[in-house]
Protein backbone atom coordinates (compact mmCIF):
# COMPACT_ATOMS: atom_id res chain seq x y z
CA UNK A 1 0.00 0.00 0.00
CA UNK A 2 1.57 2.84 -0.96
CA UNK A 3 1.53 5.58 2.21
CA UNK A 4 2.46 8.64 0.15
CA UNK A 5 -0.32 8.16 -1.50
CA UNK A 6 -3.14 7.93 1.32
CA UNK A 7 -4.07 11.35 3.33
CA UNK A 8 -2.85 11.08 7.23
CA UNK A 9 -4.13 10.10 9.66
CA UNK A 10 -5.87 6.55 8.72
CA UNK A 11 -8.50 4.84 10.79
CA UNK A 12 -7.90 1.82 12.78
CA UNK A 13 -9.04 0.00 10.05
CA UNK A 14 -6.49 1.53 7.22
CA UNK A 15 -3.65 1.44 9.92
CA UNK A 16 -4.36 -2.43 10.45
CA UNK A 17 -4.22 -3.10 7.09
CA UNK A 18 -1.31 -1.41 6.45
CA UNK A 19 0.96 -2.81 9.16
CA UNK A 20 -0.53 -6.34 9.46
CA UNK A 21 -1.55 -5.68 12.91
CA UNK A 22 -5.67 -6.18 13.85
CA UNK A 23 -7.65 -4.11 15.44
CA UNK A 24 -8.24 -5.81 18.37
CA UNK A 25 -4.55 -5.96 19.04
CA UNK A 26 -3.53 -2.30 18.31
CA UNK A 27 -6.43 -1.47 20.98
CA UNK A 28 -4.38 -3.77 23.18
CA UNK A 29 -0.78 -2.13 22.50
CA UNK A 30 -2.62 1.59 23.02
CA UNK A 31 -3.66 0.06 26.30
CA UNK A 32 -0.06 -1.31 27.31
CA UNK A 33 1.62 2.29 26.35
CA UNK A 34 3.35 0.52 23.34
CA UNK A 35 1.45 3.23 21.19
CA UNK A 36 1.40 7.06 22.08
CA UNK A 37 -1.94 8.04 22.75
CA UNK A 38 -3.59 8.39 19.33
CA UNK A 39 -5.79 11.58 17.95
CA UNK A 40 -9.59 11.13 17.89
CA UNK A 41 -12.01 12.64 15.70
CA UNK A 42 -15.15 14.57 17.34
CA UNK A 43 -17.39 11.08 17.38
CA UNK A 44 -14.09 9.27 19.28
CA UNK A 45 -13.13 7.17 16.21
CA UNK A 46 -8.88 6.69 16.52
CA UNK A 47 -6.55 8.14 14.07
CA UNK A 48 -3.17 6.44 13.30
CA UNK A 49 -0.12 9.01 11.79
CA UNK A 50 1.81 7.06 9.53
CA UNK A 51 4.48 7.01 12.40
CA UNK A 52 1.76 4.85 14.58
CA UNK A 53 1.57 3.01 11.45
CA UNK A 54 5.38 2.55 11.20
CA UNK A 55 5.57 1.66 14.99
CA UNK A 56 3.16 -1.06 14.45
CA UNK A 57 4.76 -2.68 11.92
CA UNK A 58 7.85 -2.72 14.43
CA UNK A 59 5.90 -4.36 17.09
CA UNK A 60 4.79 -6.60 15.04
CA UNK A 61 8.63 -7.59 13.53
CA UNK A 62 9.28 -8.05 17.77
CA UNK A 63 6.20 -10.57 18.09
CA UNK A 64 7.45 -12.43 14.75
CA UNK A 65 10.80 -12.87 16.49
CA UNK A 66 9.24 -13.61 19.60
CA UNK A 67 10.39 -11.32 22.16
CA UNK A 68 7.97 -10.75 25.24
CA UNK A 69 5.78 -8.25 26.02
CA UNK A 70 7.94 -6.25 28.18
CA UNK A 71 11.13 -6.67 25.91
CA UNK A 72 9.19 -5.37 23.21
CA UNK A 73 8.15 -2.55 25.02
CA UNK A 74 11.89 -1.49 25.89
CA UNK A 75 12.89 -1.94 22.36
CA UNK A 76 10.22 0.48 21.13
CA UNK A 77 11.91 3.03 23.61
CA UNK A 78 15.29 2.46 22.37
CA UNK A 79 14.37 2.56 19.07
CA UNK A 80 12.41 6.38 19.47
CA UNK A 81 15.37 7.25 21.26
CA UNK A 82 18.11 8.51 18.97
CA UNK A 83 20.69 8.58 21.76
CA UNK A 84 20.19 5.38 22.48
CA UNK A 85 23.46 2.41 23.09
CA UNK A 86 23.09 0.05 20.40
CA UNK A 87 24.72 -1.74 23.67
CA UNK A 88 21.45 -1.72 25.52
CA UNK A 89 19.61 -3.04 22.27
CA UNK A 90 21.77 -6.73 21.90
CA UNK A 91 21.80 -7.09 25.18
CA UNK A 92 17.90 -7.98 25.13
CA UNK A 93 18.78 -9.42 22.23
CA UNK A 94 20.79 -11.49 23.42
CA UNK A 95 18.87 -12.47 26.29
CA UNK A 96 16.19 -13.18 24.23
CA UNK A 97 17.86 -15.85 21.81
CA UNK A 98 19.49 -17.37 25.25
CA UNK A 99 15.85 -17.97 26.01
CA UNK A 100 14.94 -19.54 23.08
CA UNK A 101 17.94 -21.60 22.92
CA UNK A 102 16.67 -22.95 26.11
CA UNK A 103 12.94 -23.29 25.18
CA UNK A 104 14.59 -25.13 22.13
CA UNK A 105 16.50 -27.54 23.98
CA UNK A 106 13.28 -27.93 26.60
CA UNK A 107 11.37 -29.36 23.41
CA UNK A 108 13.64 -31.70 21.69
CA UNK A 109 14.12 -33.19 25.10
CA UNK A 110 10.22 -33.52 25.15
CA UNK A 111 10.42 -34.95 21.64
CA UNK A 112 13.21 -37.15 22.31
CA UNK A 113 11.17 -38.44 24.90
CA UNK A 114 8.15 -39.09 23.09
CA UNK A 115 9.85 -40.87 19.95
CA UNK A 116 11.41 -43.01 22.50
CA UNK A 117 7.99 -43.48 23.91
CA UNK A 118 6.34 -44.21 20.29
CA UNK A 119 9.16 -46.32 19.39
CA UNK A 120 8.13 -48.49 23.11
CA UNK A 121 4.52 -48.56 21.72
CA UNK A 122 3.56 -51.80 20.30
CA UNK A 123 0.31 -50.12 18.89
CA UNK A 124 -1.53 -53.20 18.47
CA UNK A 125 -4.53 -54.85 19.96
CA UNK A 126 -3.03 -55.18 23.27
CA UNK A 127 -3.79 -52.72 25.95
CA UNK A 128 -0.30 -52.29 27.84
CA UNK A 129 1.03 -48.56 26.42
CA UNK A 130 4.28 -47.24 27.49
CA UNK A 131 2.62 -43.53 26.14
CA UNK A 132 -0.31 -44.26 28.61
CA UNK A 133 2.30 -45.57 31.35
CA UNK A 134 4.67 -42.64 31.25
CA UNK A 135 1.42 -39.96 31.12
CA UNK A 136 0.48 -42.15 34.25
CA UNK A 137 3.45 -41.65 35.88
CA UNK A 138 4.69 -45.28 36.29
CA UNK A 139 8.17 -45.52 36.69
CA UNK A 140 9.14 -48.94 34.78
CA UNK A 141 8.72 -47.06 31.21
CA UNK A 142 11.92 -46.45 29.10
CA UNK A 143 11.48 -42.24 29.59
CA UNK A 144 12.38 -43.12 33.14
CA UNK A 145 14.32 -45.92 33.19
Amino acid sequence: MNAAALAWPVNIGMASRMSGVTPKMIRHYESLGLLHAVGRTDSGYRQYSEADVHTLRFIKRCRELGFPMADIDELVGLWRNRRRASGSVKRIAQRHAGDLAQRIAAMQAMQRTLDELIYCCQGNERPDCPILDDLAGLHDTPAHA
